[in-house]
């Protein structure tokens, strides 16, 4: 039994370092796959990009909807699915009447 505690140390060590490697390959991806920014998009892409960013979220209709809004208007969707929205300053500064966010 005291030979089976390294052994499981060791390898709860292992695949915790597989499993961050994936974690933080997977967050970057979406920065390093292109360039982002204003005017950065052709509005053909819009649709994929949207799809993109409203992936995680429940409300995917709506948005769906003003984030191809947005798209249209900046050619710009920032990355990631959430935040991230210093990348795109006319995605980030479009608000709503109320003065809340336009663009998810």
């Amino acid at each position: 039994m005291a030979k089976l505690a390294p052994l499981l140390l060791l390898a709860l060590f292992a695949i915790s370092m597989v499993a961050t490697k994936v974690m933080a390959k997977e967050a970057q991806y979406h920065l390093d796959s292109g360039s982002y920014g204003p005017g950065s998009l052709k509005s053909n892409q819009c649709p994929s990009q949207c799809t993109r960013r409203c992936s995680k979220t429940q409300y995917h209709k709506p948005c769906m909807f003003f984030c191809q809004k947005c798209c249209a208007k900046c050619l710009c969707v920032p990355p990631g699915y959430y935040g991230n929205k210093a990348v795109c300053p006319c995605y980030n500064n479009w608000k709503t009447k109320e003065g809340g966010p336009k663009c998810p």
